[in-house]
C-alpha cells in the first residue's frame, strides 16, 4: 500500500517537471518573439514622422495643397540658378590655381568671369533665400510640412543669410578669389623684379657723358601687363598692395644703381669732419651725383610711374613716385647739403656753398617738375630749407670777410719772411669770386638774400667789397713790414723786413696781373707793387749779403819780399771773419722762404753776383798764401763752386702743408664779438 503511494508521487513530480520545462521553452520563444517585435516597433516609430509628413498634405486644406506647387517652383528657380553659378565657380578653380605667367590674358579673363559669378551670387543669393523663406513660411502656416523638417530648413536658411554679410561673401567661392589675387600679386612682383635692372655705369667720371634723360626702364609689353593686373586689383580693392610692391621693387632698383657711385659720404655727420675742406672733394662729387640721380634715375622713374599708373589718376602715380624718390635716396642728398651748411663757418666754405647753390640752381626746373606735386611735400621742404641755409650762409660769410681780414692785422708777421697764408689765400680767393665760375652765382645769391630783406642789390656792391678786401690786405702788409722794422719789437729784423716786403709785393703783382681783380685794381696799382718789390730787393741785398764783400778787403796785402808772413796772417784773419759772417747769415736765412720760383732764382742770382765774384777774385789772388798752410781748410773753408751752390739753394719752400690763415688762437668769437670764420685747416700754401 505504501509502495503504490510513493510511485504515484514520483509520477506526479515527473509530470510537473515536464510541464515546467515545456512552459520555459514557450516563455523563451515568446521572449524572442517579443524582442523581434520590439525592433520592428522601433523601426516603425522612426518611420512614423516621415510617414506622418508624407500624409500631412493629405490632411491639409485642398486650396493650400493646390497652391503649394507654384510657391515651390518660384522658390526653386532662383535657387537652381544660384547653384548652377556655384558649379561654374568650381569649374574655374583649376584655371585660377595655375600660374598666370604662361597665359596672363587668359588668366585675367577667367578671373573676370569669377568676379562676375561672385557678383551674381552676391546679388542673387539673397533673392533666392527670400523665396525659400517664403515657401517655408507658407508650408508652416498651412501645416503642409513637418515641424522638424521646417526647423532644419530654417537653420539652413539662417546660415545662408549670414553668408550674405560683407564678411560672409568672402566664403562664397571658398577663398578662390583671394588665392587668385595672391597669384596676380606675385606675378606683378615677378614682372617688375625680372625687368628692373640697375643702370650700368662704367665709372663715376663718365657720368656727364651719358644722355641727360634715360629711356623708360621697362618694355612696353611689360607695362601693358602691369596695367592689366592693376585693373583687376582695383576691381578687388587691392590697389594699395600693388603700389606697395611697385615702390619696394623700383626704389630698390634705384638704390642699386646709386650704389655703384659709392655714396657713403652722404651719411657723414657734422661730428665726423672738422671743416669743409675735409669733405670738399665730396661736395664736388655730390653735385655730379645729384645731377645724375635726377636726370637719369628719378626722371626715368617719374616717366615710368606715369606710364604704369596714368589710367588711375595724377594723385596716385605722383604719390607713388614721391615714395620711390624718398626711399631711393633723394632725401640723403638733401641732408648732406644741409650738413655742409650747418658745419663751422670759414672763408673757403663760401665757395663750397656757391657750388651747392649752382648744382641746385642747375636742377631747379627738374626739381620743380619732378617734385612739385603735393605728394612730395617732404622733399620740397628739405629743398627749401637747404637753399635758404646756403644763401644765408654764403651771404653772411661774404659780408664778414673784410672784417676777418682786418682782424688778422694784429697778428705778428711770419718769422720766415714768406707770403702769409692770409695774403696768398685771399688773393686767390677774391680772383675766384670775381671769375666767370663764381661771380654770377655769388651775384645771384646776394640778389636773393637782399630781396628777402626787401633791399636792392647792385653789382658795384660786390666789386667794391672785393676791392676793399684787397686794400685791407695792403694795409696788413704795411703793418707787418713796420713790425719787422720796429726796434721795440721782439722780432725786429730790418733785413727780414725788406725780404718780407720784396716777397709780398712781388706776390701781389705776380698773382694779380692778368686777373679780374688785377684789372679792377688797375695797371698803376700793379706797377707800384712791382716797383716796390725791386726797391725792397735792393734794400735786402744791401743790408745783408751786400755787406759780406767788405770782409775781403785787400788793404795791406801788397806782396813783397819779407812781408809774406804778415800778408798771410791778414788773409787768414779776413777769411775767418768772412766765413763767420757767411755762416751766420746763411744759417739764419736758410729758413727764409720765397715761394715764387722766378723770384727765388732771381734773388739767389743777385746774391751770387754780389758775393761770389769778389770771393773768387780774392781766393785767386790770396788763396795760395793760406792753401799751403797746415790749417788751410780752416780758412779756405769753401770753394767757389760750393759757395755758389749753397747760395743758389736758399729760400726753398718747405714741403706743402695745409692750413688757412691763422691768427690768435681764439675759439668762438673774436674779442670784439665778431664770429671767427677761420679754419683749422684750409688751402695749401
Amino acid at each position: 500500500m505504501a509502495h503504490s503511494v510513493t510511485d504515484k508521487s514520483i509520477q506526479n513530480l515527473i509530470s510537473a517537471s515536464k510541464s515546467l520545462r515545456l512552459n520555459l521553452q514557450k516563455s523563451q520563444g515568446l521572449g524572442l518573439a517579443l524582442e523581434k517585435a520590439g525592433s520592428r516597433f522601433e523601426e516603425i516609430n522612426q518611420r512614423l514622422p516621415s510617414l506622418e509628413a508624407a500624409v500631412r498634405p493629405i490632411r491639409a486644406e485642398k486650396e493650400a495643397l493646390a497652391a503649394v506647387g507654384g510657391h515651390i517652383n518660384r522658390a526653386v528657380g532662383p535657387a537652381a540658378a544660384v547653384l548652377k553659378v556655384f558649379d561654374a565657380v568650381h569649374g574655374l578653380e583649376k584655371s585660377l590655381l595655375s600660374d598666370p605667367r604662361s597665359d596672363l590674358p587668359g588668366y585675367l579673363s577667367v578671373l573676370k568671369r569669377l568676379e562676375e559669378a561672385l557678383r551674381f551670387l552676391g546679388n542673387n543669393c539673397g533673392l533666392a533665400i527670400e523665396w525659400l523663406e517664403g515657401i517655408v513660411e507658407y508650408l508652416e502656416d498651412n501645416a503642409v510640412a513637418d515641424e522638424r523638417y521646417l526647423s532644419n530648413l530654417k537653420k539652413s536658411l539662417k546660415s545662408l543669410g549670414e553668408l550674405q554679410s560683407d564678411e560672409g561673401k568672402a566664403y562664397l567661392d571658398g577663398g578662390l578669389l583671394e588665392a587668385a589675387l595672391d597669384k596676380l600679386e606675385n606675378e606683378f612682383r615677378r614682372l617688375l623684379t625680372e625687368h628692373s635692372v640697375p643702370l650700368p655705369m662704367s665709372s663715376s667720371s663718365s657720368l656727364g657723358e651719358q644722355a641727360c634723360i634715360a629711356p623708360s626702364p621697362l618694355p612696353v609689353m611689360v607695362i601693358q601687363k602691369l596695367q592689366a593686373i592693376i585693373g583687376r586689383m582695383i576691381s578687388n580693392n587691392r590697389l594699395e598692395k600693388c603700389i606697395s610692391i611697385y615702390v619696394e621693387v623700383r626704389s630698390s632698383n634705384v638704390r642699386a644703381s646709386l650704389q655703384a657711385l659709392n655714396l657713403d659720404y652722404l651719411e657723414i655727420s657734422i661730428a665726423e669732419f672738422n671743416d669743409v675742406q675735409s669733405i670738399e672733394g665730396y661736395i664736388a662729387q655730390w653735385g655730379r651725383h645729384l645731377e645724375f640721380a635726377v636726370k637719369h634715375l628719378f626722371e626715368a622713374e617719374y616717366k615710368l610711374c606715369n606710364d604704369v599708373f596714368e589710367r588711375i589718376g595724377l594723385d596716385v602715380w605722383m604719390g607713388c613716385f614721391a615714395k620711390i624718390a624718398a626711399q631711393a635716396g633723394i632725401l640723403a642728398f638733401l641732408q648732406f647739403g644741409k650738413t655742409v651748411t650747418d658745419s663751422k663757418k670759414d672763408p673757403i666754405k663760401l665757395l663750397k656753398l656757391l657750388d651747392i647753390f649752382a648744382s641746385l640752381n642747375k636742377l631747379r626746373l627738374d626739381f620743380n617738375r619732378l617734385f612739385g606735386g603735393g605728394a612730395c611735400v617732404e622733399i620740397q621742404n628739405l629743398t627749401r630749407d637747404l637753399i635758404k641755409s646756403v644763401i644765408d650762409g654764403a651771404a653772411e660769410i661774404f659780408w664778414e670777410l673784410l672784417l676777418q681780414v682786418k682782424l688778422q692785422r694784429q697778428n705778428p708777421p711770419p718769422p720766415d719772411g714768406s707770403v702769409p697764408k692770409l695774403v696768398s689765400f685771399i688773393t686767390d680767393y677774391c680772383n675766384k669770386l670775381l671769375g666767370d665760375d663764381y661771380k654770377p652765382i655769388l651775384t645771384q645769391v646776394l640778389i636773393i638774400h637782399r630781396s628777402w630783406k626787401h633791399e636792392k642789390f647792385q653789382e658795384k656792391l660786390l666789386i667794391n667789397e672785393v676791392l676793399e678786401i684787397a686794400k685791407a690786405i695792403e694795409q696788413n702788409l704795411e703793418a707787418w713790414i713796420k713790425a719787422y722794422s720796429d726796434p721795440s719789437k721782439v722780432d725786429f729784423n730790418l733785413s727780414l723786413g725788406h725780404f718780407f716786403a720784396m716777397n709780398n709785393h712781388w706776390h701781389l703783382y705776380r698773382s694779380l696781373k692778368g686777373t679780374k681783380l688785377g684789372a679792377l685794381l688797375g695797371d698803376r696799382w700793379l706797377r707800384e707793387h712791382e716797383e716796390s718789390k725791386g726797391y725792397y730787393a735792393e734794400l735786402f741785398l744791401r743790408e745783408s749779403w751786400g755787406k759780406l764783400p767788405s770782409h775781403l778787403s785787400r788793404e795791406g796785402l801788397i806782396l813783397f819780399s819779407g812781408g809774406r808772413a804778415t800778408a798771410r796772417d791778414l788773409v787768414k784773419k779776413r777769411l775767418k771773419t768772412f766765413n763767420e759772417a757767411f755762416d751766420e747769415m746763411y744759417k739764419r736765412q736758410s729758413n727764409w722762404i720765397v715761394s715764387d720760383k722766378d723770384l727765388r732764382e732771381k734773388t739767389c742770382q743777385l746774391i751770387v753776383q754780389a758775393v761770389v765774384p769778389v770771393y773768387r777774385s780774392y781766393m785767386q789772388n790770396y788763396g795760395p798764401l793760406v792753401e799751403q798752410d797746415a790749417s788751410s781748410s780752416k780758412y779756405a773753408k769753401y770753394s767757389v763752386q760750393t759757395l755758389e751752390k749753397m747760395l743758389m739753394s736758399l729760400f726753398q719752400p718747405k714741403p706743402l702743408r695745409y692750413g688757412s690763415f691763422k691768427g690768435r688762437q681764439l675759439s668762438g668769437n673774436f674779442n670784439n664779438g665778431v664770429k671767427d670764420l677761420r679754419r683749422t685747416t684750409s688751402a695749401a700754401v
